[in-house]
């Protein structure tokens, strides 16, 4: 019989019940991958967060229910949490080394986590046919492309009011599509949409914002920010740009920690 732990934690919100949940799994070493696939398919969750130890530092993955990811942000700060509140990591800094996104950090300050994340600046892309219409076809400002489409709306009300066709969104070839516009009481709002990969929507998304940072910087004319993203759950985030890095801070809650059993 195989025991793992596992800790459930909501990240970006300091309530229980907002943010976007993350489960955290401590490993010894690591499991096949289709096992922590299938973990991550029962779990089901935004992302199922696995980790070793590697000398003073760790390394990490990140699985939604149905594929492993190349940069999640919210199980990254979840994972942290975990680390500094029920682990007995004594150091303000933690080191996490991933398959495709380089070595991240997360710096604890009281009860505030910053992740040091690589900016994804959104580029002039070509829009794919559908799309407008699957977001319920008022016309945005701008679309634009890194790892997902980014899309710029008005208000913040329209960006409420979003009711996305998920079925036309996943036959369109892009891991996540991203909508923003400038915010009413922060400096810009967003939403995160990723069917594809079995999330249809995702409460709140750091890796969105390695997107959305650098945007929001260029065109407001500041580094630091203030953001919401305003799913139902609601998460609220302090960012900063630094050129070709971004800051992401926000806070986390735990909500359960237990045991998995796996049969040998």
């Amino acid at each position: 019989m195989l025991t793992i732990p596992i800790f459930q934690v909501d990240a970006f919100t300091n309530k229980l019940f907002g943010g976007n949940p993350a489960a955290i799994c401590p490993l010894k070493e690591w499991l096949p991958t289709p096992m922590m696939q299938k973990i991550a398919a029962e779990n089901n969750l935004a992302e199922t967060a696995f980790f070793i130890h590697q000398g003073h530092d760790f390394e990490l993955r990140w699985f939604t229910p149905q594929s492993e990811v190349d940069l999640c942000g919210h199980a990254t700060l979840a994972t942290a949490h975990v680390l500094f509140t029920q682990l007995n990591y004594n150091s303000d800094i933690i080191h996490f080394h991933t398959l495709k996104a380089g070595t991240l950090t997360v710096r604890k300050d009281n009860d505030l986590y910053t992740l040091d994340f690589p900016a994804r600046i959104p580029l002039a892309c070509e829009v794919p046919e559908g799309l407008i219409e699957a977001l319920g076809g008022i016309q945005p400002i701008e679309i634009l492309r890194s790892r997902d489409y980014f899309i710029v709306y008005e208000s913040e009300e329209i960006i409420k009011s979003l009711k996305p066709n998920f079925n036309i969104l996943k036959e369109i070839d892009s891991l996540g599509f991203v909508v923003t516009a400038p915010g009413t009481n922060s400096d810009f709002v967003s939403r995160f949409f990723a069917p594809a990969v079995g999330i249809d929507e995702d409460p709140v998304t750091g890796s969105a914002h390695c997107n959305l940072i650098p945007y929001w910087a260029s065109r407001l004319g500041k580094d630091k920010l203030h953001a919401f993203q305003v799913s139902a759950r609601i998460g609220e985030l302090w960012c900063e740009s630094r050129g070709d890095r971004v800051l992401i801070s926000g806070k986390a809650v735990t909500y359960l920690k237990g045991e998995i059993y796996i049969n040998d």
